[in-house]
């Protein structure tokens, strides 16, 4: 964070102090809520959490280093205290920022935000200091958490801003309110909370709304290709740039294929001209995310040339987000089972398609093990369903669905799509999977793990690698 004295956090927050010996002490390190990443000049912010209250942990982050403590009560070490610290904690990142000279980047959409946010940090950082989002860590705690790790060097803030209903994107944008805002796409993640995809649109859209007039430097990233984000161009006054493989995208992608291993590949155009890329990342709903990462570059300077070199070079910043690992054996796994909706399991599903073409030209399999989709509501059923269909569709040649009744869905849908015999299994837990898989895989195998964050599948994926044959995995 940038340096600031306890009596300007003071004045910025609505605050007391309390038990300051020297008010002129300043805060030079990390704002931190967790007492074990205290270093020697931050400032622990003491949240309720579910199972432990912060205050509690004062003392030890102050006896680590901590300069103050802030806080809804006195906790007899250094204090700032005010009556909401969630407040107060979004209060010093809105100040922050308005201090900062840096370009603030903010990204939303139903799938996909964490990939491309991880491409966009890769390619600015080319150009210059660069703070982005740790993972999803895109709410009203993980946004000012993310605002206050820039410095005085940062030029570029790139922020992800999740949504769990009307009104917490513009919520987000008045903590760190941003010049460039992208909209990726609307689909049904969700679903069961915002009741239709017009309602996610609503939502998302509050991000262009928030965006300064064009005269002032604002610029709304909007996806060509999603009629529904494409429609938010006329709730800003910010300039639009368009992307995507519409022909009248400004940053398009022309010539989009797969390599023999599944990595996307196409030419990229902008207004500067054009280049090829060839991804690192695996699944051709990628090449829409690099087309985004690419407008946004394109809109902060860069060419034509140093974005494709840059695309070709990026890799996965974020853990469980098709991370694939080709254990000893020949086995590639392939991890990306931080989340699951319906969009971003059949963009999974494809991707393990396109792989197991050259993995059955060695004699391999194609493995999908698959757990629920939460928070889709009525349509539940539905989606589960049609998971299971395009399995068979693509020609998966495994289905194991993990869990419950969703995982039941997933099966049926598999069945009735003409999956019968051995093709597809119901197990009940991730142990009951790996047991399976462990007792099944052979060389050339490919294996996708995919579900919902609550269902924990990533321990399917973690365990298959943990008791691989010796020697050393490749990440890939």
């Amino acid at each position: 964070m940038i340096t600031l004295s306890l009596t300007e956090i003071a004045a910025i927050v609505g605050g007391q102090p309390h038990d300051i010996p020297d008010p002129a002490v300043t805060v030079d390190g990390p704002v931190v809520i967790d007492s074990r990443e205290v270093e020697h000049g931050s400032l622990f912010v003491a949240l309720p959490g579910e199972r432990t209250d912060g205050h509690d942990f004062a003392r030890r982050a102050v006896d680590a280093g901590a300069a103050a403590v802030l806080a809804a009560r006195p906790v007899g070490v250094p204090a700032i205290v005010v009556d909401d610290v969630e407040a107060a904690l979004g209060a010093l990142a809105r100040a922050v920022v308005q201090r900062l000279g840096a370009t603030l980047v903010a990204l939303t959409g139903s799938a996909g935000k964490t990939s491309t946010k991880d491409l966009i940090a890769q390619l600015l950082e080319r150009k210059g200091p660069t703070v982005w989002t740790p993972g999803s860590f895109n709410n009203e705690l993980g946004l000012p958490l993310t605002a206050l790790r820039a410095t005085g060097e940062t030029r570029h803030l790139v922020l992800e801003m999740g949504a769990r209903g009307i009104g917490h994107i513009r919520y987000l944008t008045g903590l760190t309110p941003p010049r460039i805002g992208l909209v990726l796409n609307v689909g049904t993640a969700h679903i069961g909370e915002f009741g239709s995809r017009e309602a996610i649109a609503q939502a998302k859209g509050e991000l262009v709304e928030a965006l300064p007039a064009a005269a002032e430097g604002g610029v709304a990233v909007l996806n060509a290709d999603d009629p529904l984000v494409r429609a938010m161009s006329a709730r800003t006054e910010a300039r639009v740039l368009l992307f995507g493989e519409a022909a009248d995208a400004d940053v398009r992608g022309e010539n989009v294929r797969l390599t023999e291993d599944g990595r996307p590949a196409f030419a990229l155009h902008t207004p500067t001209g054009c280049s090829d890329v060839t991804l690192r990342l695996y699944g051709e709903h990628h090449v829409s995310n690099a087309l985004a990462a690419a407008a946004v570059a394109h809109e902060l300077g860069m060419s034509v040339t140093e974005i494709a070199v840059a695309l070709s070079e990026a890799g996965t910043l974020s853990r469980w987000r098709m991370e694939v690992t080709e254990r000893p054996d020949g086995v590639t796994v392939v991890n990306d089972a931080y989340n699951a909706n319906p969009e971003s399991m059949r963009a999974a599903l494809r991707a393990l398609a396109a792989m197991g073409k050259a993995s059955r030209a060695g004699g391999g399999r194609t493995w999908a093990v698959l757990g629920q989709m939460a928070e889709l509501g009525d349509a539940s059923l539905a989606e589960h369903d049609a998971v299971g269909r395009l399995a068979v569709r693509l020609n998966v040649s495994k289905l194991v669905a993990v869990g419950g009744r969703e995982a039941s869905w997933l099966q049926l849908g598999a069945y009735n799509e003409g999956s019968w015999g051995e093709e597809s299994v119901h197990v009940s837990d991730a142990q009951a999977a790996v047991d399976l898989l462990r007792s099944e895989l052979r060389p050339g195998d490919v294996v996708l793990v995919k579900a919902s964050r609550s269902v924990g599948l990533e321990k399917v994926a973690l365990a298959l690698l943990e008791n691989s044959a010796e020697g050393e995995v490749a990440v890939r």
